[in-house]
């Protein structure tokens, strides 16, 4: 699969919306458990990405997007950047989505790549995210070489309303000339 990873401005962030909210109603429809619970309405997605697109408005996101070779969006992962004064060195990521057409061609793996590089060129040296435990994500963030903290039970819900246990990781990355 012909797929490019783009970082989005507030322009192109708020041009996308509708399309990253077709994304994030896939991944809830495919039962992932990130934020939201079924039914999950159009309006709300698309709220969401509006937040979503103000906070890279305001330099407190940053937002990739993986493109297929027709320019439509299959993928997206988020990096928050907006920590307290006294975590300047530290992201956290989130909203890792592939579309389900899209999935099980290394798209995952591209987006996350791609984070810890704009990361990097954040000066962003520790990173931390969560996901559901026993989840595909979690073996992906692992071969990413993201180190498991632990597990929480009962974390949160999936969005069928079942209860599912949240595993939190953390990466270190070398900047440049560190």
């Amino acid at each position: 699969m012909n797929i490019t990873i783009r970082r989005l401005d507030a322009d192109a962030a708020a041009a996308s919306i509708e399309a990253l909210a077709d994304v994030l109603i896939d991944c809830v429809e495919g039962g992932a458990s990130v934020s939201f619970m079924l039914p999950l309405p159009r309006a709300k997605a698309v709220a969401f990405w509006r937040d979503v697109a103000a906070g890279v408005a305001r330099d407190e996101r940053v937002l990739l997007v993986a493109e297929d070779a027709a320019g439509r969006i299959v993928g997206t992962v988020q990096m928050i950047t907006a920590l307290p004064d006294n975590q300047p060195h530290r992201a956290d990521i989130a909203k890792m989505l592939v579309h389900r057409q899209a999935r099980r061609s290394g798209i995952a793996q591209r987006l996350m790549e791609a984070i810890d590089t704009a990361a990097r060129d954040a000066g962003k040296s520790v990173l931390v995210l969560d996901t559901v435990s026993g989840g595909d994500a979690e073996r992906l963030y692992e071969r990413a070489g993201w180190q498991r903290v632990g597990a929480v039970p009962q974390y949160a819900l999936m969005p069928n309303g079942d209860l599912c246990g949240t595993t939190f990781f953390y990466k270190h990355l070398t900047l440049s000339g560190a």
